[in-house]
């Protein structure tokens, strides 16, 4: 079975986009091992667990009955309560890594990361099972090559889309100003800023609905060699499939 390495910032990842591929992998046998940048406990954003000042909008934003136990799950697991520092990470002891998306500020923590940047340089060159989701997509757009190229130069990817992240900000920020908005580029535009083309990014189907693990076909995910990408919650349950299958398949 495999090893695979979840970086997590100190706060405000997603629960769903953790806690649903964490669960799925624990349950096929594989080894889910993380890391923080202090080493400490990571925590996952408040407002997607308990859905607090989204109002109306609750049940459609915030993490669903699934996302939250899976979350609860994994948070009481051993290998998550005592997370590696980024840099204490050996390339050579991970099968895979697998990046979870979150958008509020805490975020940026992970995303800035050098330390993360040259893991995920370094497992792209190593041509070992690469996950990310929604806001995780971010830290491998900003990941480079030994020549210096983005990672993604010449793959394609999905990742969170402009029209999802600017309709849940447009619906919140007279009261929650930038929470939807980790950065003033969204999530898409960077993404595709490190594309050979902007062909290469994918939008797939129209998002309405979260997948569930006994129905995939309302995710999606798109797959680019050692590469999984995905786009938000509603994706989880396909992209945690998904990814299994990517850790076994031959590469």
């Amino acid at each position: 079975m495999a090893t695979v390495l979840m970086p997590l910032p100190s706060r405000d990842f997603d629960p769903t986009e953790s806690g649903v591929p964490w669960r799925l992998l624990t349950e096929r046998g594989h080894r889910v091992v993380f890391a923080t940048p202090d080493g400490k406990r990571a925590h996952a954003d408040p407002r997607m667990l308990d859905g607090k000042g989204l109002g109306p909008l609750k049940p459609f934003l915030a993490a669903d009955r699934r996302g939250r136990e899976a979350y609860r799950a994994m948070a009481a697991d051993a290998a998550f309560n005592a997370p590696l520092r980024y840099q204490q990470v050996d390339v050579d002891a991970i099968d895979g890594l697998l990046l979870p998306g979150g958008h509020a500020p805490g975020m940026r923590e992970s995303l800035e990361s050098s330390d993360l940047q040259a893991l995920v340089g370094a497992m792209f060159a190593a041509n070992k099972a690469v996950g990310a989701i929604c806001h995780g997509v971010v830290l491998v757009a900003r990941s480079l090559t030994g020549d210096g190229r983005p990672v993604l130069h010449g793959r394609k990817t999905t990742a969170l889309l402009q029209r999802q992240e600017l309709l849940a900000w447009n619906l919140t920020r007279a009261w929650l100003g930038d929470y939807y908005r980790t950065y003033p580029q969204t999530v898409e535009a960077e993404a595709t800023a490190a594309l050979a083309t902007p062909s290469d990014f994918v939008a797939g189907p129209l998002p309405l609905w979260r997948d569930s693990p006994g129905n995939l076909r309302p995710g999606f995910t798109l797959r680019d060699g050692n590469y999984l990408s995905a786009r938000w919650p509603g994706d989880a349950h396909r992209f945690a499939h998904d990814y299994c299958a990517l850790l076994a398949a031959p590469r």
